[in-house]
């Protein structure tokens, strides 16, 4: 009887090739620098398989923009689960967007995937929405963390997480330009000076 080896073991899906493949490129090159063509053959699948998967580029950059707001929850789901307390948890979001500045990034780290599409896209696209609904989400998130800190106290809860969105986009802003984490440290080390100091 054989055993399976990497030349028997079945192929990833078309679908799955040509997000990961749309996704490398995106990041690095731009949504609008990156052609069908380019993407096709870094996923080593036929321009047919994309439009067997995809309706058009469109619904490909949607699926790359929600593949990436899953990327970040995923990695914010691990740190959640090392806190104890709200202000770890708060924390935690701090240091999920540090994990996702330390992906391996095939050109190194350009900043936030999302917000960098949102910049090509046009006013009033799908794709801004969606990135605008994932930064929302993501100071809710705090929003939440922060009514359990400051229990009864909605309205400063609710402007401490608008406070450290600020902080956060930001230091994303900027450890994207300079294409290292630093920024985001210093913003984890603010937002937790801040905290101590409630």
């Amino acid at each position: 009887m054989s055993t399976p080896n990497a030349a028997t073991a079945p192929r990833r899906p078309a679908r799955a090739l040509l997000l990961d493949a749309a996704a490398r490129l995106f990041y690095a090159n731009g949504v609008a620098a990156t052609g069908i063509d380019a993407i096709t053959s870094e996923a080593g699948v036929a321009k047919k398989s994309l439009y067997n998967n995809f309706s058009s580029k469109a619904e490909l950059v949607a699926a790359y923009l929600e593949a990436r707001h899953e990327e970040w929850f995923g990695l914010y789901r691990t740190r959640l689960e090392e806190a104890d307390n709200p202000c770890g948890k708060i924390l935690a979001v701090f240091d999920a967007y540090t994990d996702h500045a330390n992906l391996a990034y095939e050109h190194g780290f350009r900043g936030c995937g999302l917000l960098n599409a949102a910049a090509e896209l046009p006013a009033g696209d799908a794709g801004r929405v969606a990135v605008r609904r994932h930064k929302e989400e993501v100071e809710e998130l705090l929003a939440t963390h922060a009514r359990e800190l400051l229990p009864g106290e909605e309205q400063r809860a609710t402007e401490l997480a608008r406070h450290l969105s600020f902080l956060l986009e930001g230091a994303m802003a900027r450890a994207g330009l300079e294409a290292r984490d630093a920024r985001l440290q210093d913003a984890r080390n603010i937002a937790a000076r801040m905290l101590e100091d409630l």
